[in-house]
């Protein structure tokens, strides 16, 4: 099992858009392995590269018992919106009332580079929206209205977790690959 720690909110990774995958190899087999450890450790219903700190577009997700992945994803979402609670592994307890698509639908890749799509309502929809919005450098917080965010932004500064040190990650001693930069 190889559990990584998540990022948190005000992490500059979260808020830089991520690259998109061009090398479907052994790696990214293991960036996908170690994203659906951490996410079902957590335990949470998705969780993004970004959050472990890649800044790959890559996401993995755990909906009504089925765990999936998908790799440069593009979505089509409907018009009809609903709002409900959602919260971030990267700005842990809390949650807040976020409009999303009620319908989407994602096409992007596997870990084999097969085209997929994960079609969805709900909370699939949702989760997919969010994960997205990480590789795009975007955090839930930033879509909520202005007097919500407020509210959000007076919550995290409250938090224990809000301006202390990041980790320290150990670096890896083997090559690393520039595709991952």
């Amino acid at each position: 099992m190889a559990v990584k720690p998540i990022r948190l909110f005000g992490d500059p990774v979260l808020s830089t858009p991520s690259a998109a995958v061009s090398t479907f190899d052994k790696e990214l087999r293991k960036l996908v392995k170690d994203l659906v450890d951490t996410m079902l450790e957590a335990p949470a219903a998705g969780l993004a590269a970004p959050q472990l700190g890649v800044a790959l577009r890559v996401f993995v997700y755990d909906i009504d018992d089925e765990i999936g992945h998908l790799i440069n994803p593009v979505l089509d979402l409907s018009e009809e919106t609903e709002e409900d609670m959602e919260g971030c592994m990267s700005i842990p307890n809390l949650a807040f009332p976020t409009t999303r698509s009620r319908r989407a639908v994602a096409k992007g890749f596997n870990v084999h580079g097969e085209p997929i799509t994960v079609t969805g309502g709900e909370h699939l929809a949702r989760c997919v929206q969010h994960e997205t919005d990480h590789l795009d450098g975007i955090m839930f917080i930033d879509r909520l209205d202005v007097e919500t965010r407020k509210e959000a932004m007076r919550a995290i500064r409250e938090t224990e977790w809000f301006g202390n040190p990041e980790p320290h990650v150990k670096l890896s001693p083997h090559r690393i690959s520039s595709r991952w930069l």
